[in-house]
């Protein structure tokens, strides 16, 4: 299809050329939907057609722009980073379909806005997962930053332009912790460059000074990633339209604050020298406290876009504990649960938001009989809280096994403790969701029904997709082989 070394150039194009086309027929809704849809396609086209080099072990590198000797804004495509482009832009897909039924459906303003920001969304999402160094990684992460704002504040309520305002004020400074980071990174290293294993050892200072940067980096994207005490944005976000909501929790922004910590520990620190400093235990208690804490959280809130939220703080950090736990099991389950809390996590809003458009139904304790009239969105419910619950047959049991194992394998057996309350906490604020939407009627919901086909579709495929990969977890994407390839790469051990 392209060249090798201008393959991730290319996947850069689709998202970033429909943002003028979007602009360009705003006065014609069906074709700007129609950009959309055809930049989703082509961008997931162009990420699939390097899986084969990348399953091969090849490392597809380009230069965007060289702004000094030996300092580039550079691409490079590794295994981690085509697993969170594939994540993005198979997703963006599903995304894009689902928002045009729920913009019709709320009749919503300023849609053009919003599809071109989308757009600008995932043209940033992709140039993370496909940056080659910290400097690149910079310039997306905080891109991801200022698109996604017009989508925070979209429906510019009071609320609304409020959680923009926290939203900001918790990631720009967050950004400028990152830059301070990455100059004293470089002042220290004198190199930028991704290295699975890391490239950064104690001749770069002292362990104190190496805890530090360490602490900066972790700040940097830790705000991204919702870690304890770095998370209260992401509730609030939460008056955001559910398609945003989808795109914050499961394609785009927590989800790349989520790889910024991969990157870090297993890109620039490295396993050896987090054992050697001692940072990985910090890392992996502020892991195990969020992911429980969160879940806590989760269990008191009604409005049932804020216990999506807090669910997704919790799981969040089940990749971040992975990452800290340094061992082959624990970066596999890491990396899997990266891109398998994606589908269930969508499903999620997916179901929230056809709910919304129906009903404008908010709050959990209003849906009970709700299941009797949309029985195929409370399915898809059903099953994506079961595999984030750590259901076997459905996705969310591979990841949480492997990070099982990884605990063990760590011989960090409190970890795994804190895994299994953490899946009975799941069941306790989703399950009871499901047993009211089924078992309790409410003659108010007599006359509605399913929501249209723009809205239930999507979440029908994503939930599909959470089974397959339940019962299938290597089918198609090859996810189990690149999380092994990842955590082979950055432990130096096999996972087996």
């Amino acid at each position: 299809m392209f060249s090798e070394t201008t393959q991730p150039l290319w996947a850069l194009v689709p998202s970033l050329l429909a943002i003028p086309l979007i602009l360009a027929t705003a006065r014609r809704p069906n074709l700007r939907e129609t950009w959309t849809l055809l930049a989703a396609l082509s961008q997931c086209a162009v990420v699939l057609s390097m899986l084969p080099w990348v399953l091969e072990g090849h490392v597809i590198e380009s230069t965007l722009w060289s702004l000094a000797p030996d300092i580039n804004l550079s691409l490079r495509v590794d295994p981690l980073g085509f697993l969170f482009a594939l994540v993005a832009s198979t997703l963006w897909i599903v995304t894009s379909c689902y928002s045009i039924g729920y913009v019709r459906g709320t009749r919503e303003k300023h849609q053009t806005r919003y599809f071109a920001s989308f757009a600008c969304c995932l043209t940033a999402t992709i140039g993370i997962a496909f940056s080659a160094n910290l400097l690149t990684f910079l310039l997306f992460f905080e891109l991801l930053t200022l698109t996604t704002y017009p989508l925070v504040i979209h429906k510019e309520t009071k609320a609304a332009l409020s959680a923009g305002r926290k939203y900001l004020a918790y990631t720009l400074p967050a950004g400028l912790t990152l830059f301070g980071a990455i100059c004293w990174t470089a002042t220290t290293a004198g190199n930028l460059d991704f290295v699975a294993g890391g490239f950064l050892s104690t001749k770069h200072g002292t362990a104190e000074t190496l805890q530090l940067i360490f602490l900066l980096f972790m700040i940097g994207v830790g705000v991204k990633a919702g870690v304890m005490p770095l998370h209260s944005w992401l509730p609030s976000a939460m008056a955001a339209p559910t398609p945003v909501s989808a795109l914050l929790h499961a394609v785009a922004v927590v989800k790349a604050g989520a790889f910024g910590v991969l990157r870090v520990t297993g890109y620039v620190f490295g396993p050896e020298l987090l054992r050697d400093i001692g940072a990985w235990t910090a890392l992996a208690w502020f892991a195990g406290i969020t992911l429980t804490m969160a879940s806590l959280l989760a269990i008191r809130q009604d409005n049932l876009k804020r216990r999506l939220a807090y669910s997704t703080i919790a799981h969040l950090s089940y990749t971040v504990l992975g990452a800290a736990l340094l061992s082959p099991w624990s970066w596999t389950g890491a990396s899997l649960h990266l891109v398998f809390h994606a589908t269930l996590k969508i499903t999620l809003f997916f179901c929230a938001g056809a709910i919304y458009v129906n009903t404008h139904i908010e709050n959990i304790s209003d849906m009970a009989g709700i299941g009797r009239r949309m029985p195929v969105t409370m399915a898809a419910f059903a099953v994506a809280s079961l595999g984030l619950v750590g259901f076997p047959g459905i996705n969310g049991f591979a990841s949480k096994w492997s990070l099982a194992l990884g605990s063990l394998e760590a011989g960090q057996g409190v970890f795994l403790g804190l895994l299994v309350l953490s899946g009975v906490l799941n069941a306790s604020y989703f399950l009871p969701i499901i047993h009211a939407a089924f078992f309790k009627t409410n003659p108010a919901f007599d006359r509605v029904a399913e929501a249209s086909p723009w809205l239930v579709a999507p979440l029908v495929i994503t939930a599909t997709i959470s089974i397959v990969w339940g019962i299938a977890p290597n089918l198609g994407a090859h996810a189990v082989d690149l999380a092994m390839l990842i955590a082979t790469s950055v432990t130096g051990e096999h996972s087996g």
